[in-house]
Formats: structure tokens, sequence, C-alpha cells
């Protein structure tokens, strides 16, 4: 396993640091130059944090936190559930690229959440919505709701045999946090 660039402290400063340039500004920009895709494409990538994110397409991670090319590596699902695809991207992310803090970012207004609590869906969406269930219980707040599905993607993570020898190792830390549509701000749970 690579060691981390940086401490996972470190990792969580600039996530919130981005997080206020992106509250505090009114338009974003990135490097996407050929000269800065082409260092990426010939030296690979070296993500600061893992952020496992809804599918939602009002939340999109590299904004959020003033992110660019290469800072974040971002695993996407409806309802920020976790199985064991998203443990291996994980552990991948954590083991291969030394990447050391691992986000579990929900969202308030979540349509996930909300067919958990409001709906009975069918199909393939009811394996997302049961982990959902499992989550919430029988909460009725919707915020509350996505705080507690948040939490438990992150206790499934943290149960992970690897990530837990992760943790001990190297000092891989998992945080929670939702996001909110109205104001673009990210609270660390």
């Amino acid at each position: 396993m690579q060691s981390y660039r940086i401490t996972a402290d470190e990792a969580q400063n600039r996530l919130i640091a981005g997080n206020k340039i992106y509250i505090s500004s009114r338009e974003l920009t990135s490097d996407v130059s050929s000269e800065n895709l082409l260092r990426f494409s010939q030296n690979g990538q070296q993500p600061y944090a893992i952020i496992i994110a809804c599918s939602d397409s009002r939340v999109v991670p590299e904004l959020i936190f003033s992110a660019g090319i290469g800072d974040l590596f971002v695993i996407r699902v409806a309802g920020n559930v976790i199985d064991s695809h998203q443990l291996g991207s994980i552990e991948y992310a954590a083991e291969h690229l030394g990447t050391g803090l691992i986000v579990v970012l929900g969202h308030d207004h979540c349509g996930a959440v909300d067919a958990a609590m409001n709906h009975e869906p069918d199909g393939y969406i009811k394996y997302i919505t049961d982990e959902i269930v499992k989550a919430i219980g029988d909460e009725k707040d919707e915020v509350r709701a996505c705080c507690l599905n948040v939490k438990h993607s992150c206790q499934i993570i943290e149960h992970s045999l690897q990530i837990q020898k992760d943790e001990r190792e190297y000092g891989l830390k998992v945080l929670g946090a939702i996001y909110h549509l109205e104001s673009g701000e990210v609270e660390f749970l």
C-alpha cells in the first residue's frame, strides 16, 4: 500500500476550504488545458480524498469542494449506499492511490431517501431503498433520515475488514457529510 501524501485531517481541511470557495463564488473554473490533461494521463492520479456521493445531478463533488482534475476519487451511486462494488473502489483508492480520507456525502432533498420513506419502489431501485430503510428505520424527518443514511454507509465502510486494517496501519479516516442544496454548504457529521 502507498503511504498517504497528506493526512486525512489535511485532506478534510482542503475540502472545507474548497467548500467555502464554492459557497462564495459565482463562477468556478478548472484547468482543463491540454498540458494539464497530458500531465495527468502520463503521471496518473493522486486524489487527496475519496468521496462516495449520491448520483443526484445537483450534487457534483468536484464543484462543491472547488477541486480540479485528479483531486478527488468520486464514487457515485443513488442514495450514497455502500455494497461490495463501492467497497472495492474505496480499497483501490486507499491501497493503490494512497488516498487517506473517505467521505460519504449525502444531501438534503434526496430522491432515494424520499423513495425509501414514502414509496414502495420495485425493480432494481428496491435494492437501494431497502438499504436506506435499514439505515433510517421509521424516521419521518427527511434531513435526519439523510444523516442516518450517511452514518449507516460510514459504518459499513468502517466495518470492512480491509478498511479496519488500513485505519489501524495507515490512519485512514472515514467521515460523513451532508450537502445542503439551497446554501451549497457541506456539514461534516
